[in-house]
């Protein structure tokens, strides 16, 4: 049986929240930060997430005790991790490509889904 290295790892962490739960979204971009540093990370963001993923969506957004979340998105971004903003909920918000931060891609299911099939792990 094969085991996965930390260089070789893969990981996907769903993020739904952002100002809405914001503790939530601040946790999930911690567990994507450390991931990130050592393994391929993709982030993929869906429902109330979509707004961080706009220009502007993440700043002034701190949750007491952590990181401010703005500074974990861009740890990970500048780890080499990925974002994938929800194909479904981008069109259901109207988010336009050019409203995006650097970093961010718009993809669906079938992207996560081929990732995960890959090896990834889930981290939640």
């Amino acid at each position: 049986m094969a085991t996965t290295t930390a260089a070789t790892a893969k990981y996907l962490i769903h993020c739904q929240d952002g100002t809405n739960q914001l503790e939530r979204a601040t946790i999930a971009f911690t567990i994507a930060a450390s991931a990130s540093k050592t393994s391929e990370a993709v982030v993929f963001m869906s429902s109330d997430a979509a707004a961080l993923c706009v220009k502007g969506g993440a700043d002034k957004l701190h949750q007491e005790g952590y990181e401010p979340l703005a500074d974990l998105i861009n740890q990970f971004v500048g780890n080499g991790g990925k974002l994938w903003l929800c194909r479904a909920c981008a069109k259901a918000r109207r988010i336009a490509e050019k409203d995006l931060i650097d970093g961010v891609e718009i993809a669906g299911a079938p992207e996560a889904m081929a990732f995960l099939a890959g090896g990834a792990k889930v981290l939640a």
